[in-house]
């Protein structure tokens, strides 16, 4: 059996109160569990907002022209990357990488129908298990 690891957080803060695409960005990424505090320059977000506009352009982006892009080191990147892949929201054509889907609200569809086989999943073998034990 193959396992495909796939991490989906969601954080339900409260949205901001002035429309400013910037804030929303910022609480949309949050919300999704890709930014933190201790990410002191915003790096993921930077990274993330590289990726959309890679996605609207669809046209993937390397990992070396991204942290030329970005000032960032390549492994600072990569780091980055891996996280936002680990939850679903990147993927990886040959040496490049684009978001999922080629906007924000297709990417939460995506992850929507993600996290439902998730829990189809879960109820399936929950099931077996109470079945092996007569519950």
């Amino acid at each position: 059996m193959v396992y495909i690891r796939q991490r989906i957080t969601i954080v339900n803060i409260r949205k901001p109160a002035e429309h400013n695409v910037n804030q929303e960005l910022q609480w949309f990424g949050t919300s999704l569990g890709l930014f933190n505090i201790r990410d002191r320059d915003k790096s993921t977000f930077r990274v993330f907002i590289e990726l959309l506009k890679s996605a609207k352009a669809n046209t993937p982006i390397t990992s070396d022209e991204l942290a030329s892009k970005l000032s960032l080191s390549r492994g600072t990147i990569i780091h980055h990357i891996n996280k936002l892949m680990e939850s679903g929201i990147v993927i990886h054509e040959g040496n490049r990488y684009i978001l999922r889907v080629d906007n924000l609200k297709s990417l939460i569809d995506e992850m929507e129908k993600d996290l439902k086989r998730a829990c189809d999943d879960l109820k399936d073998v929950a099931r077996e298990i109470d079945e092996r034990l007569g519950l």
